[in-house]
C-alpha cells in the first residue's frame, strides 16, 4: 500500500466545475494544495483551488506539467479521454483508477459489469440502427428509454418511448450515437448511497438518500430515505460489492430504484455526487472530506449522520430565492461562484436541517 499524502502535498483534479470546487475546499481543510485542470476560465473550482491550469483534457503538453506538479490525480467527471489517461498514468497515480473510468463511461459495459456481479438492473439492449431498436423493443418491451452509451447527464442523451411508434423520432434524438435500450422499472422511489473505499481495502458507507427529479435534473435529496432496515443493509452492502470489484479508491455514487422484488441498480457515478452534498451539514466528515482522505491514503473518516436533512439544488432562477434563503433557520447555502445562471444549470444547494 503507497504512503500517505503528508498535509502540503498536491492532489490533481481532472474538472473545474463545482464538484472540484467542493474537492478543493475540503482538500484546503487537511492541509493539501490542490491544482485544477479545466479549459474554461473563471471555472467554480479556480475560485479556491491553488492552481489553475487552463488547458484542454487533450492537451499533451499541459498534461504533462499537470502530472509533474502533483503527487495524485483525481477527476469529478468520467468522460477523460482515454488518450489523455494513458498519459496521465504513466507519471501520477489516478485514483479512482482506470478500470472505474472504463466502466462508467459507457452504459452498456456498466450494465454487463453489474449483472456480472449479480446484481439486478433495468432490462437492457445494445442499439445501433433501427433495426436493432425494432429487435430490442420486440426482446425489452414498452415503454422503455433510449439512451446514449456515452455522454449523457441531468436527463440529456436520452428519448422515451411509449411504442413502436416513437421508435424513429428516439433514433433521431440519439444523432447517430451508439445507444442502449433500458426497458422501465416498477419502483416506488429512487435512493442512493455515497460510499467510499481506501487503498487498503476500508468501505465506509453514509446513510442512503432519497432523490427526487423533475426533468432528468436531481431536485431534492433528502435523509434518511424510505428503507427497512434490510433494504438499508442491502444497499450498503451491494455497494461496497462494487467496489472492491473495482478495486476503487474514493467515493462513487450508486443509484438505486426500491421495488417490490428487491433493490435494482439504476447507475453508478466513480466520484463525489449531487446526491451526496447533504452529507456537508449532516456529518462531521462528509463526502469530499472522505474522498480526499481516501485518494491521499488517509484513514477513512466517520460517516455517521448527525441530523436528519433535505438537500435542495438551486436551477437556474432559483438563484432568484437565494436572499430569502439567506434568512431561514436550519439552511445552510451552498454557491457555486458560476457568473452565467441558465434554465437547467446548477447554480449551488441548499442543505436544511430537519429538527
Amino acid at each position: 500500500m503507497p504512503e500517505p499524502l503528508s498535509p502540503g502535498a498536491t492532489i490533481g483534479i481532472i474538472g473545474g466545475g463545482q464538484l472540484g470546487r467542493m474537492l478543493s475546499v475540503a482538500a484546503a481543510r487537511l492541509g493539501f494544495k490542490t491544482c485544477i485542470l479545466e479549459p474554461g476560465g473563471d471555472c467554480p473550482a479556480s475560485h479556491v483551488a491553488n492552481f489553475h491550469l487552463q488547458a484542454e483534457y487533450d492537451d499533451e503538453q499541459a498534461l504533462e506539467r499537470f502530472a509533474d506538479a502533483v503527487d495524485v490525480i483525481t477527476y469529478e467527471f468520467e468522460n477523460i479521454p482515454t488518450a489523455s489517461l494513458d498519459l496521465l498514468e504513466t507519471k501520477c497515480p489516478i485514483r479512482p483508477g482506470r478500470e472505474a473510468l472504463r466502466v462508467s463511461q459507457d452504459r452498456l459495459t456498466e450494465k454487463k459489469f453489474l449483472r456480472d456481479l449479480g446484481l439486478a438492473t433495468a432490462p437492457f439492449a445494445a442499439v445501433s440502427d433501427a433495426d436493432g431498436l425494432k429487435a430490442a423493443l420486440d426482446e425489452i418491451g414498452a415503454p422503455a428509454i433510449l439512451k446514449t452509451r456515452r455522454f449523457g447527464y441531468d436527463g440529456k442523451g436520452q428519448a422515451r418511448l411509449k411504442g413502436l411508434e416513437d421508435a424513429d423520432s428516439a433514433l433521431e434524438a440519439m444523432a447517430g450515437a451508439e445507444a442502449i435500450l433500458e426497458g422501465f422499472v416498477d419502483f416506488s422511489h429512487e435512493v442512493s448511497v455515497i460510499a467510499a473505499r481506501g487503498p487498503g481495502g476500508e468501505v465506509a458507507c453514509f446513510d442512503p438518500g432519497e432523490n427526487v427529479h423533475r426533468d432528468g435534473i436531481l431536485r431534492t435529496t433528502s435523509v434518511p430515505a424510505r428503507l427497512t432496515a434490510g433494504q438499508r443493509t442491502d444497499a450498503v452492502l451491494l455497494a461496497a460489492k462494487i467496489l472492491n470489484a473495482l478495486d476503487y479508491v474514493g467515493v462513487m455514487g450508486v443509484e438505486l430504484f426500491v421495488t417490490n422484488q428487491g433493490l435494482i441498480v439504476n447507475e453508478i457515478a466513480p466520484r463525489v455526487h449531487n446526491s451526496g452534498h447533504w452529507t456537508q451539514n449532516g456529518c462531521t466528515v462528509d463526502q469530499f472530506e472522505q474522498h480526499i482522505r481516501a485518494v491521499a491514503g488517509w484513514p477513512l473518516g466517520d460517516g455517521q449522520r448527525h441530523a436528519d436533512v433535505v438537500m435542495e439544488n438551486l436551477i437556474g432562477d432559483d438563484m432568484d430565492r437565494v436572499p430569502q434563503l439567506a434568512k431561514e433557520a436550519d439552511t445552510a447555502l451552498h454557491l457555486y461562484g458560476k457568473a452565467e445562471t441558465r434554465p437547467g444549470r446548477k447554480m449551488g444547494h441548499v442543505n436544511r436541517i430537519l429538527r
